[in-house]
């Protein structure tokens, strides 16, 4: 009977604590930047979701995934898809610094982004003498 329960945690309980175990630790090393983030919204009154995952050793991009208009509905825009931040590095303490797109001027920048707590970001960046940022919130 008791090699039969051995048996049986061996195969059905240790396996799936195991799995639970690594997957709480991959989870607690995940960037703080990675998640999908809100816009404020542009001229035309819309906003983006932003997603932000890993894509590099240590870098993090952002890719506009959805787009919505001022009534909240879901819309198709040009910019879905595209890449606004790249490559962006630790730079200090819940900072990052690397490249953005600036939909609006169609302008690559040097730019930045800094954590202001775990569900608000400033992103910012400069097109000569004229820096512009804004803040995100975390979505999810």
């Amino acid at each position: 009977m008791a090699e039969l329960v051995r048996t049986l945690l061996l195969r059905t309980l240790l396996p799936g604590t195991a799995a639970a175990v690594l997957a709480l630790a991959g989870a607690a090393g995940a960037d703080p930047l990675a998640g999908t983030w809100i816009t404020p919204r542009d001229g035309k009154g819309i906003a983006a979701h932003i997603e932000v995952t890993q894509c590099g050793a240590a870098s993090m991009c952002g890719t506009i995934a959805r787009t919505y208009d001022a009534d909240g509905r879901l819309v198709h825009t040009r910019n879905l898809g595209v890449q606004v931040f790249w490559d962006m590095v630790p730079a200090g303490q819940a900072k990052w610094q690397g490249w953005a797109y600036v939909p609006l001027y169609k302008k690559k920048v040097r730019g930045q982004i800094d954590m202001r707590d775990r569900n608000h970001i400033k992103v910012g960046g400069c097109i000569g003498p004229v820096c512009r940022s804004q803040d995100w919130r975390r979505v999810w």
